[in-house]
C-alpha cells in the first residue's frame, strides 16, 4: 500500500497481490488513484504440504474463495482474478490444474464480468498443455519470468496457447539465473545494469508484442530480502527509489523524471572487479572504489556496509532472515567513491555493499561478494567469472 502513489507519478495503471489479505483496503486506495487490481486468490502450494488428493481440504479452500469472490466482484477497481501464484513450484501433483479449473469454473458462475488467470513459474509446453486440457476456464494465461523475458512471445506461441497472456512479474536477472563465485555466492547486477536490462526487457520484448500480451507487472514495489537487500526491490528498505524506476517511468511516460538518480557505473575491490573470485585476508586493510555519475550533477552521499553472506535462502519468494550488517570495519570513507575498510576476522563469505544517494534521497547501489581467508592460509588464485553482458543501454 506504501507505493501506491509512486505506482501513478510513474506512469503505471494497474497493481497485482498475491491473496485477498486487506483486500477491501487495497481495492478502495486503487479506486482512489485510478489504479485496477488483478485480485490474486492464493491456492496452496504442494511444497508447503498442501495435498490436492484431499478433498475436504479442496472444498473448504474453493467455499473460501467463493465468499472472497462474492464480496468484491462488484468493486470498481477489480480487474480480473488470479488463480495461484506459482503453484507449480516444486511441484508433482497435477492434480492442482484441476483444483484451479473448479476455482476459475465459479468465478465464472459467481462473477461473469471478470477474467480469470493463473501465474506460473516460468514457461514450460507441458504445463501449458496440462492447463489448456485440465483448466479450460482459465482465460488468461500469466507468467512470472526474468532473465527468460526475451523467449516468451515465441514460447507460448509453439505452446499451443492462443489466447491472451499477461508477464505477471519481471525484473532482473533472478538469483538462479546468474554466475556464482567458487563459493556458490551469486552475483548480483548493479542498480545500472538492471536498470539496463529492465529497458531491454520492456522496450524490446513485452510491449511490442500487442498480438497477444495485454500487460506485465514489474516487480517489486518495496523492498524484500531475497538472497540479498537489494536483489529484487525497486525501493531501498530506506524507501529510496534506485534508477531501475527511473527507466520504468521512462518507458511507460516516455519521458525521463525531471531528476534522475544517480548511476552506478563500475565497482572494485582490491583491484579486482565484480565479477572474480575475490579473496581476502583475515583482518587485512583493503580498499573499494565506485565511480558514479549524475545528470542533475547533485551532492552525492556514499554508505558502505558490509554483511555476511545470507545463509537464510529460501524458493519461490518465502520470507527469509537479512542477516545482521558487520560493524567497525569501514575506517575511512572519503565520501567521492573510495573506501578503506578491514577484512572481517572469521573465515567465511561476505559482500561489500554501497549505497549512493543524491540531495533527492534517489538511489545507485552494488555489491561485491568476496571470501576472507585466515592469515596461515594459502590463498587461491583469483580468477574471473563470467557474468552476461548487457544487451541494450539505456538511452541518455
Amino acid at each position: 500500500l506504501g507505493y501506491m502513489e509512486e505506482v501513478v507519478e510513474r506512469g503505471g495503471n494497474s497493481i497485482r497481490t498475491w491473496s485477498v489479505d486487506d483486500a477491501q483496503e487495497v481495492l478502495d486506495k486503487a479506486h482512489e488513484l485510478g489504479l485496477t487490481v488483478m485480485m490474486g486468490l492464493w491456492v496452496q502450494h504442494e511444497r508447503h504440504g498442501y495435498d490436492y488428493d484431499n478433498e475436504a481440504a479442496n472444498k473448504a479452500q474453493l467455499e473460501y474463495f467463493t465468499k472472497m469472490v462474492k464480496k468484491y466482484k462488484d468493486h470498481p477497481a477489480l480487474l480480473m482474478w488470479s488463480i495461484g501464484n506459482e503453484v507449480d513450484l516444486f511441484y508433482s501433483n497435477t492434480k492442482v490444474w484441476n483444483v484451479v479449473q473448479e476455482i476459475a469454473k465459479m468465478i465464472h458462475e459467481v462473477d461473469p464480468n471478470h477474467p480469470t488467470n493463473t501465474v506460473t513459474a516460468g514457461l514450460d509446453e507441458k504445463e501449458v498443455a496440462l492447463i489448456m486440457e485440465n483448466a479450460p476456464d482459465i482465460d488468461i494465461y500469466a507468467i512470472n519470468t526474468y532473465g527468460e523475458v526475451g523467449i516468451i512471445r515465441d514460447k507460448i506461441r509453439a505452446s499451443g496457447w492462443t489466447g491472451p497472456y499477461i508477464i505477471a512479474e519481471w525484473g532482473p536477472n533472478g538469483h538462479w539465473e546468474v554466475a556464482k563465485t567458487k563459493w556458490s555466492a551469486p552475483i548480483e547486477q548493479t542498480s545500472r545494469e538492471k536498470a539496463d536490462s529492465y529497458f531491454e526487457r520492456y522496450n524490446t520484448h513485452i510491449y511490442p508484442d500487442q498480438e497477444m500480451c495485454i500487460g506485465s507487472y514489474v516487480f517489486l514495489w518495496g523492498q524484500k530480502q531475497e538472497t540479498t537487500a537489494t536483489w529484487y526491490g525497486l525501493f531501498s528498505n530506506g524507501g529510496q527509489s534506485s534508477e531501475v524506476l527511473d527507466v520504468v517511468e521512462k518507458s511507460w511516460k516516455g519521458e525521463w523524471p525531471e531528476n534522475r538518480a544517480p548511476s552506478l557505473d563500475s565497482l572494485s575491490l582490491d583491484d579486482q572487479q565484480k565479477g572474480e573470485d575475490i579473496y581476502l585476508i583475515a583482518e587485512e586493510m583493503y580498499a573499494a572504489n565506485i565511480f558514479v555519475s549524475d545528470d542533475s550533477d547533485d551532492k552525492l552521499k556514499y554508505d558502505y556496509k558490509i554483511y555476511p553472506e545470507s545463509t537464510n535462502t529460501k524458493a519461490g519468494g518465502d520470507l527469509e532472515k537479512e542477516p545482521p550488517a558487520m560493524t567497525g570495519l569501514i575506517k575511512k570513507n572519503d565520501g567521492k567513491g573510495t573506501v578503506n575498510f578491514k577484512a572481517p576476522k572469521e573465515e567465511g563469505p561476505y559482500r561489500l555493499f554501497v549505497y549512493v544517494n543524491d540531495s533527492e534521497d534517489r538511489l545507485a547501489y552494488a555489491n561485491i561478494p568476496f571470501f576472507v581467508n585466515p592469515r596461515d592460509k594459502n590463498m587461491p588464485q583469483s580468477t574471473s567469472v563470467k557474468t552476461k553482458t548487457r544487451e541494450l543501454a539505456i538511452p541518455e
